[in-house]
């Protein structure tokens, strides 16, 4: 049953995560040209200049903000990865078993004398 969960949550969280995967796309590119302009405004030494990037910055700021539900997208993402992890952690469980074989028993408690 807690797979059965885990695999819902995953299945919720991929499907959020596709459908705000064109904001997020946005929100990196014009975060990243928003980046570029900010260090030519840092750059510019004429006063024409910083009013130039300034306003390419402004316009570039509100297509950034346009993109504002891409934060949706990376939360979805964050918890697939976490529905991740908890799937392997109780996979690796739930294989670990016990042998009453007393030559595997041997082996085991030999290799353990020999470390």
């Amino acid at each position: 049953m807690k797979k059965v969960g885990l695999f819902l949550i995953g299945a919720i969280a991929a499907i959020v995560l596709l459908s705000h995967l064109g904001p997020l796309v946005g929100l990196v590119i014009s975060g990243v040209l928003l980046y570029l302009v900010f260090k030519q405004f840092m750059k510019a030494g004429t006063t024409g200049a910083k009013i130039g990037w300034g306003a390419l910055g402004i316009v570039l700021l509100c297509i950034t903000a346009s993109n504002l539900p891409a934060i949706i997208a990376l939360v979805a993402a964050y918890v697939l990865l976490l529905v991740f992890k908890k799937w392997k952690k109780s996979g690796a469980v739930t294989q670990k078993s016990n042998s009453d074989d007393p030559f595997q028993n041997f082996e085991k408690q030999w290799s353990e004398l020999n470390k």
